[in-house]
């Protein structure tokens, strides 16, 4: 290859400078839409076909005939493009993650079903939007640990929580298909034709800057950047993820696009990563202040940094032109080339692209399929987070009755697609209204729910007198922010967009009302807390806004966790999870639901056994003595898989052949499991019970654990308390008694990072 050609395929041009004739006549390597870059308004699947064959084509025509990567943002979806499903931002995802607990008897073996995550299964479905467009390449996702809310881009985070973060890589098989086995190491890998290269981004600490400012400075030592921001890209590595983009942020002064320790010495060098590492937009002209201020520098300093493709995107022959000259004088070695087009190239290969470079149109019908948009739906339900219901514990609101009589429905998100879906959906900063795209509304939904009698009534921002003259049953009132994007959002006092709260005080004041909160990060809400009788999270949606109506009348529960913690008040933060002035209005982790699990115990007998014979024919046999358990957990606060044995002592009884157990027992079991990245933590639990079991019947149980463990992110401790209920099944086997039991669990959690 020639320097030409080599620098050529490092350039990253947008759609709207790219021709064919520019493609050939630069050997471009890439091209990208950015936000709101179509081919045309509402533009169809073969249009986008069309358009990216036809920039091919140009790239085709070289003397090489290596093709282009045509790569978009597809961040919650393939969100620039009409009519796709749009999904839940990453904010909602991220509280979908569940606790599987399986306790099993000894010597017996059970393996859960293999079903595919919902984040994979996401994946899988943006991966198909997104190549029936004709592109295989999105920059998603993003595995930022949002630290601050006050950031812009908090709702493209998972999680306050680094292992939240890490769980959710789970999407990068989805998007590029599964790892065959025994693959090296850092090598990237794409399945096929319904599979894209994904880009795990922004490296790295962009959710740590101070104050949340986007694009700011992330102050913290090496050990908290590898033990917070750094284990998603092990997570995302060790899948195979195709590219990496670096952040626009700094780390401790120093900016990660010319950050050459991190970028080559941690991520390519350590890591092992032999996928390409792309800037962002015009990344390296933000290298100086102002951006562009000297941008001969810029170039040296982030090719020589290690960023492999450079998103240019408009003024790409200035950069072609600086690259070339700095690599003539030697400034920047032939060397540095030659990896970055190698590593180019080696994604370009595994992608299938010399193969297959020309996209055709038959996945066109899996753009905003029936499919997707169940799956869509599926998520919204899941993201969904019950904060309050009912102003007294005994007296909930939700569900609400289908036959209610008479709903009233207001607010500034309750007939809005656009608000619905928040900041990248259509265009970079988002719309509002319900004309950018195809989807369900929440007061839509709430229509289609309802039966046929009901009335439901739609008023944006009623007054006082209004709701109390109309003799409501209900009010669901859906009020959060206007869509965002990045720095647009950025913001320090986080309150609900007017006139939301005006609306709450008029309606809530006047009738039972549940307020839905459609937002990309917690917000300002205690001062309305006590007028309200229910309260939901429901963050930013998505198109499918029928999996909000699903759960808000019964058809399906509340299952979702906070991922973030809820904050009292702005002055608070930043605040997370494990902080010593840690005091939120509800903490992370909570909820006000309720978890069903699958319990199997087996009680072994052990000696000391006696028998009491009272009134003639009722016979009691008292057992005492040690038993033992295996339990295999699958959970997000004790950070992944882990088995172990637990000891315990009790004592049990039984009574004309029935088994029973009056159990209060104490143990200690150990841990080991992998619950980061490819390391294994290990610890101790103890664990104190008091219950009793009634042989077929119902039972009760109080219980708390101290989890104390250690692993790549450090030591945790976590705190539990809770108390469940259950339906229980109980038999004997010779001295044995084995229990069955499905429970129906509330739990509290607290935890501290050390």
């Amino acid at each position: 290859m020639t320097l030409e050609e080599k620098i050529g395929q490092m350039v990253q041009i947008e759609r709207n400078v790219a021709t064919p004739d520019v493609m050939k006549k630069y050997f471009i390597g890439s091209v990208l839409s950015g936000g709101g870059s179509v081919p045309a308004s509402k533009a169809t699947a073969e249009t986008w076909v069309n358009m990216v064959n036809d920039l091919q084509k140009g790239s085709l025509s070289t003397r090489l005939g290596i093709p282009m990567i045509y790569g978009i943002d597809a961040v919650h979806g393939h969100n620039n493009v009409y009519n796709a499903t749009i999904f839940p931002h990453n904010v909602g995802l991220g509280v979908t993650r569940q606790l599987y607990k399986l306790l099993l008897p000894f010597f017996f073996f059970f393996f859960p079903p293999r079903d595919p995550k919902l984040i994979k299964k996401i994946g899988e479905a943006t991966a198909l939007e997104v190549r029936a467009t004709g592109i295989p390449y999105a920059f998603a996702p993003c595995i930022a640990v949002c630290r601050d809310p006050r950031w812009g881009r908090c709702y493209e985070s998972y999680s306050e929580d680094p292992r939240i973060v890490q769980l959710m890589t789970e999407i990068i098989p989805g998007l590029q298909g599964d790892l065959p086995a025994n693959s090296k190491k850092g090598v990237p890998f794409v399945a096929g034709k319904t599979k894209v290269a994904a880009c795990a981004k922004h490296f790295v600490g962009d959710g740590g800057t101070t104050k949340g400012i986007n694009e700011n400075n992330t102050v913290i030592s090496l050990n908290g950047l590898l033990n917070i921001h750094m284990p998603a890209y092990l997570n995302s590595i060790s899948k195979g993820v195709a590219t990496v983009m670096v952040s626009y942020s700094s780390w401790n002064g120093m900016k990660m696009h010319a950050n050459r320790d991190l970028v080559t010495g941690f991520l390519k060098n350590k890591l092992k990563f032999r996928g390409f590492v792309i800037s962002d937009w015009q990344g390296i002209d933000r290298i100086t202040s102002p951006p562009g201020a000297n941008y001969s520098y810029s170039v040296q300093a982030g090719v020589s940094a290690g960023i492999d493709m450079i998103m240019v995107p408009n003024n790409f022959i200035e950069f072609i032109d600086d690259l070339t000259y700095l690599v003539k004088k030697n400034i920047i070695p032939i060397s540095r080339i030659d990896d970055a087009v190698k590593r180019i190239l080696r994604v370009k290969f595994v992608m299938g692209l010399f193969e297959n470079p020309l996209a055709d149109h038959s996945l066109a019908n899996q753009l905003g399929s029936k499919e997707h948009r169940e799956l869509a739906r599926e998520a919204v339900r899941k993201s969904l987070v019950l904060l309050k219901n009912g102003k007294s514990a005994n007296k909930p609101l939700l569900p609400l009755p289908k036959k209610a009589t008479k709903i009233l429905v207001a607010g500034s998100h309750a007939d809005n697609l656009g608000n619905q879906c928040g900041g990248w959906t259509i265009s970079w900063q988002g719309l509002s209204g319900n004309d950018l795209t195809v989807g369900t509304t929440i007061l839509k939904a709430v229509k289609n729910t309802v039966d046929p009698t009901t009335q439901v009534v739609y008023s944006e921002n009623p007054d006082a007198d209004f709701v109390k003259s109309n003799d409501f049953s209900y009010a669901i009132v859906v009020v959060g922010e206007p869509p965002y994007a990045e720095t647009f959002g950025d913001s320090l006092n986080l309150t609900i967009a007017e006139p939301g709260p005006s609306t709450i005080k008029s309606v809530c004041g006047a009738v039972k009302c549940v307020v839905i909160v459609v937002s990309g990060r917690p917000v300002v809400i205690q001062p309305y807390l006590s007028t309200v009788d229910a309260l939901v999270a429901a963050w930013l949606p998505g198109t499918e806004g029928q999996g909000v109506a699903d759960v808000l009348f019964g058809d399906n529960g509340f299952t979702g966790k906070l991922a973030r913690t809820w904050f009292k008040t702005v002055d608070q933060l930043p605040m997370n999870v494990g902080d010593s002035h840690y005091d939120p209005l509800f903490p992370f982790g909570s909820t006000s639901r309720n978890v069903y699990q699958l319990l199997i115990e087996q009680v072994i007998s052990a000696a000391g056994k006696f028998k009491l014979e009272s009134q003639g024919d009722w016979v009691s046999t008292q057992e005492s003595g040690l038993g033992f358990r295996m339990e295999i957990e699958v959970g997000f606060l004790d950070g992944g898989l882990g088995s172990g044995f637990k000891t315990w002592v009790g004592s049990g009884f039984r009574a004309k052949g029935q088994c029973h157990v009056l159990e209060l027992g104490f143990g200690t079991s150990g841990r080991v499991g992998s619950g980061f990245g490819t390391e294994s933590v290990s610890g101790f639990k103890t664990e104190g019970r008091v219950g009793s079991n009634f042989g077929t019947g119902m039972g009760s149980r109080s219980s708390f654990e101290m989890v104390v463990g250690a692993g790549f992110c450090g030591w945790d401790r976590v705190l539990r308390s809770g108390f469940e209920t259950w339906s229980e099944l109980s038999f004997r086997t010779g001295d044995q008694c084995i229990f069955m039991s499905v429970a129906l669990t509330s739990s509290k959690y607290n935890q501290s990072n050390d």
